[in-house]
């Protein structure tokens, strides 16, 4: 190359550089480069870790170390200078040098949360970002934050942490949780060290990954090529993403672009309190009997339980369910039942057995079954699929559970009403995602009634029997299951009281009554309210949480609690499903004395869904996974309410 072909280069450079300059001005943004040392004036900062000689994506590269240079560069790294400068014609011999024999000098940079500011040779990073390369290679030193409990901090330890293993910078996840998953789906050993084929693979799938969304324009959300990456990774196997063609890579990006929307969009969570009113139907559809949408004139739907309602209360409640819709759609709806579907073996097989029997609406009943769900609903995005979980990322699957901690908050207000030593005993079973809220209720509704009880919380997840620490002591009046396990005798559920001589007066119970969630969910669909949308323009996911006003949840009365506290129990009752009054619409104050609620107003619903505290009322702690039993542990990893920082060696795809 001559010099003034590289003179040419320079021009053109250049005017990128004043383009991208204009387009800063006019919308109010800086228009040259930022400036790390003004970044840190006002950050905590740990130490500098040199970390040597590596290649560096040119775009992680975003700034410049120190301002002299500022002026001389867009915020692009293109050009500003006037041609025939000293700064024009040193940039034109590196264009030169690098077309004739490439630029082999590294360059030195500091990198701060993953992105690169230049201190020596900003006219080399200029000159190859012209050029559109890849990477350059650079002598870097890391500047690591202090630590803070902030999502972009934790993530960013997380990285650091990964780095050791993988040596790639290119490899950046916005979501926490994210390198150890991968790591799993890799086939590798928690603290097993990356091969140089290892990083050939991953560079190759995030290079086709980002053609690919950028093909689609999520090259301008906030996620990364290696956000999306791990998501494929929950539906798709490491191999056969390595194994695909750019094209088949495009289709199983397609197919599960809903989600991928979805992890992009902070907002994109939807969580239904209430069922929907019914659509209104046309005036001529009400007069005359003529079909003017595709409404389905026979369903076929699926309950795919992970045990048999023999054998688990949990599945008892949702075959109950199940028969009442077959009853309600008589002649319209067929429902069926598989049981036994076993996590991680058969549960992919069931649910497509399921839709090869015909069912285009399937109902998979516990949170554990989740990931064969999303990956069987990307397969197959003409058929609805719902789990029984909590607060899901994902487009392509429904979730549904219950606000159960409405009914706790009336149990608890007889248990503290009943409670003649102040004390009440609490069993709770999973520190998941609501378990907090039902807690906290609970106990707020217990102290409503005797402002001196104290609950004594106990963990089934835990070892020990909480029954036998209940009757050490001395405690009477217990929360225990919601509803009573089948095929047993044993009155050990609800809420209870241990009379002399151990026998036991069943008080009141919290009552699942999923059949009421079941029937909206299949009236939603045979009047066509549902429309399945897989167009990629969605990416919502939805959430149903309802609580007493619809009728999925209610309490159980036993005939010998007392009158007076039965019309107590009943006010309450009413007034939550009116609305009139909210479990935490009230003064609150956690254990660590600090105060949760004024009294003035209650909880958000992602709130009351996140609580991670328990009330100064309760007596016992929240269980981190490393105190979990082993039979506890699964399920902790899929809805456990930390589980996005869960140790190292728990971590699972």
């Amino acid at each position: 190359m001559t010099r003034s072909e590289a003179a040419e280069l320079y021009n053109q450079a250049r005017r990128r550089g004043m383009r991208e300059y204009r387009e800063a001005i006019v919308s109010g943004r800086y228009p040259y480069l930022p400036v790390l040392d003004d970044i840190l004036e006002n950050a905590s900062v740990e130490a500098q870790l040199p970390i040597g000689i590596v290649d560096v994506p040119l775009e992680q590269v975003v700034g410049t170390k120190t301002a002299g240079r500022t002026a001389a560069f867009s915020a692009n790294f293109m050009p500003l200078l006037e041609p025939g400068t000293e700064f024009a014609g040193k940039w034109i011999s590196l264009c030169v040098a690098h077309v004739e024999e490439g630029i082999r000098d590294p360059v030195r940079c500091y990198e701060y949360l993953g992105s690169f500011y230049v201190q020596e040779g900003n006219k080399r990073v200029s000159v190859m970002k012209y050029f559109d390369a890849a990477s350059i290679t650079a002598n870097v030193i890391r500047i690591v934050p202090k630590y803070a409990d902030r999502p972009a901090i934790r993530a960013y330890y997380e990285f650091m942490e990964f780095f050791s293993l993988s040596k790639m910078y290119e490899l950046q996840l916005t979501r926490e949780g994210g390198y150890a998953k991968l790591q799993a789906a890799m086939g590798k050993q928690q603290e097993e060290a990356w091969t140089d084929d290892d990083r050939a693979n991953v560079r190759s799938l995030l290079v086709r990954i980002r053609k690919a969304c950028r093909d689609r324009g999520a090259d301008k959300m906030e996620i990364t090529p290696g956000d999306v990456l791990v998501m494929l990774l929950q539906v798709y196997s490491y191999q056969t993403l390595l194994d695909d063609t750019p094209a088949q890579l495009a289709a199983h990006l397609d197919a599960a672009w809903d989600d991928v929307l979805a992890l992009a969009r902070p907002d994109a969570r939807q969580v239904s309190t209430v069922p929907a009113a019914p659509p209104e139907k046309p005036l001529i559809k009400r007069i005359l009997p003529v079909k003017l949408a595709v409404e389905p004139s026979h369903l076929k739907v699926a309950f795919v339980n992970e045990r048999t309602p023999t054998t688990s209360t949990w599945t008892n409640a949702h075959e109950f369910g199940r028969n009442q819709v077959g009853q309600v759609f008589a002649g319209k709806v067929e429902t069926v039942a598989y049981n036994n579907a076993e996590p991680g073996k058969n549960d992919e097989q069931l649910i497509e057995q399921a839709i090869t029997d015909g069912a285009t609406l399937i109902f998979t009943t516990t949170p554990k079954l989740a990931a064969a769900s999303l990956r069987v609903a990307v397969r197959h995005p003409e058929v609805r699929i719902l789990n029984c979980s909590m607060d899901l990322p994902y487009a392509s699957i429904r979730t549904y559970y219950s606000r159960i901690y409405e009914a706790k908050f009336i149990t608890g207000a007889i248990a503290g009403a009943m409670a003649a030593n102040d004390k009440v005993g609490f069993v709770a079973s999973y520190p998941m995602l609501g378990m907090p809220a039902d807690i906290n209720a609970f106990a707020l509704g217990a102290r409503m009634t005797n402002p001196r009880v104290k609950i004594d919380l106990q963990w089934t997840c835990l070892p020990g029997d909480p029954l036998k620490t209940f009757a050490q002591k001395g405690i009477t009046v217990i929360s225990g299951r919601d509803t009573p396990a089948p095929g047993h005798p044993s009155r050990e559920y609800g809420i209870f009281q241990v009379r002399p001589g151990g026998v036991l007066q069943d008080l009141a119970s919290p009552f699942w009554h999923w059949g009421q969630f079941y029937e909206h969910v299949v009236r939603s669909v045979l009047d066509g309210s549902w429309k399945v949308d897989k167009s990629g323009t969605d990416g919502k996911v939805v959430n149903y949480w309802w609580g007493m006003n619809s009728g999925v949840i209610d309490v159980l009365f036993s005939r010998e609690l007392p009158h007076d506290l039965r019309h107590l129990a009943s006010i309450l009752r009413s007034g939550i499903i009116a609305g009139s009054i909210d479990p935490f619409a009230c003064h609150i104050v956690a254990q660590d004395g600090s105060l949760k609620n004024d009294g003035l107003h209650g909880f958000a619903p992602e709130e009351i869904l996140h609580m991670d505290w328990l009330c100064d009322a309760v007596e016992g702690h929240i269980p981190e996974y490393n105190e979990l039993t082993e039979e506890a542990r699964p399920m902790y990893r899929v809805q456990g309410i930390h589980r996005e920082h869960l140790p190292k060696e728990a971590r699972e795809v």
